[in-house]
């Protein structure tokens, strides 16, 4: 052995090289291992479930469907359907349900919907209860008193595209998450002309919500004011906290050494705000590039901080794509980062992507609940509410019109 270590010696460098690449492994399998690991966050990842966020969705699987009988039913004369054209109104907004199966799933609601039989045709209807229609009530009614909320957000929104302006019909369709009326167009954009200006593109048809002027004070995002909260609650290292997110991996999640180490390196890592215009610096450089990543980052989060429940479906994340400067691949780019954001695929058959800011949830609800998002958890709870203690209410108040028939023949 030691003479043809002697002959690998007398070669020259280059086949030296390679001999000994080839000559190590024989001679000693643990010097052919390296000697340092990466110390930087693997671009591609394994999807981590979180029962907890996966759970959330099974429930919103079933709210969706019950929002869109809602407008069904809520758009016919009087607010009622008779239980023969449920089929059909069914399978014309694409439920996916099977023959009489959407009459079987109104069944299982009874607090949402009620059926009954018409007095005069004799046909069964259907109609939305009264603890349904005050959660409708409820909710309209905290859209309305949250519209200078709506406003701001709006704004943030807008000033965090590229070119001060995003499509309308972008907006529209991402409404709910970001807690704005129906109507917004006129009710958020057109009524306050000293924060936007409604545009047609030259080149299209299409109509953008342009902002005029910046305020400053807008320009701070919610992760700044987590940063100094925990700077000045846990005496966290400046350095440390300067430019770091919050981080809460899912249960499962395997940390090794050097990704710990990667994760460290990351969070001291500089970045642009996403409220911040960068066209004008050069963004060819390998650090300009690590430092565009974080930004991406940054504004994710920043788009889910506006929303009103911290979640919004990666498709229509998809939408800000161009005017924010995001990553194509988008659910490859999230799941880098699964101790800041959960991906969810459940809720639709798999169909769509939701988003949940982690930071923002414990034990399955908001941190920081708004009047809106309580409102609409009223719907899930009637929703999740067992149909048993509906058929108990029904009794009760049979009893007590009994007992009011009763009062009533003895008064006489």
């Amino acid at each position: 052995m030691k003479s043809l270590l002697r002959n690998v010696s007398t070669l020259n460098p280059k086949r030296q090289q390679l001999a000994t690449t080839k000559l190590l492994p024989l001679i000693n399998p643990t010097l052919s291992k390296p000697f340092s690991q990466s110390t930087t966050i693997p671009t591609k990842q394994e999807r981590v479930r979180d029962h907890g966020y996966d759970n959330y969705m099974e429930v919103e699987k079933k709210i969706r469907k019950v929002v869109k009988f809602h407008s069904l039913i809520l758009s016919q004369p009087q607010n009622t359907i008779p239980i023969s054209l449920l089929d059909t109104l069914a399978r014309r907004l694409g439920l996916g349900f099977k023959q009489h199966e959407p009459g079987a799933f109104l069944l299982k609601f009874p607090h949402v919907f009620e059926v009954y039989e018409h007095p005069v045709q004799r046909i069964l209807y259907c109609r939305l209860t009264r603890k349904a229609l005050d959660q409708i009530r409820d909710e309209q009614e905290a859209l309305l008193a949250q519209i200078p909320e709506a406003v701001t957000r709006l704004r943030k929104l807008v000033m965090m595209s590229n070119t001060g302006r995003i499509r309308l019909e972008h907006v529209r369709i991402a409404r709910s998450e970001f807690g704005l009326p129906e109507d917004f167009e006129y009710s958020v954009v057109l009524k306050h002309p000293e924060f936007f200006r409604l545009i047609d593109a030259d080149e299209t048809r299409d109509k953008y919500i342009e902002i005029v002027g910046r305020e400053q004070s807008l320009s701070v995002c919610a992760i700044e004011r987590v940063r100094e909260v925990e700077y000045r609650t846990k005496g966290i290292d400046a350095e440390d906290v300067r430019f770091s997110f919050i981080v809460n991996f899912p249960p499962g999640f395997k940390i090794g050494k050097y990704f710990r180490i990667a994760v460290w390196k990351w969070q001291r890592l500089p970045y642009w705000s996403p409220y911040e215009d960068i066209s004008g610096y050069d963004l060819r450089s390998l650090e300009a590039q690590k430092r565009l990543e974080k930004r991406a980052v940054a504004c994710i989060h920043e788009l889910l901080s506006l929303t009103v429940e911290k979640k919004i479906t990666l498709e229509r994340i998809a939408h800000f794509r161009n005017v924010m400067n995001l990553p194509k691949k988008l659910k490859e780019f999230l799941l880098q980062h699964q101790g800041i954001f959960y991906i969810s695929t459940r809720g639709n058959y798999g169909k769509l992507h939701t988003v949940f800011l982690r930071e923002a949830y414990k034990r399955g609800e908001l941190v920081e609940p708004n009047e809106v998002y309580l409102a609409r958890r009223r719907l899930a709870e009637l929703v999740l509410m067992s149909p048993r203690k509906a058929k108990v209410d029904a009794e009760l108040v049979r009893y007590r019109n009994g007992f009011d028939d009763e009062d009533d023949d003895g008064s006489e």
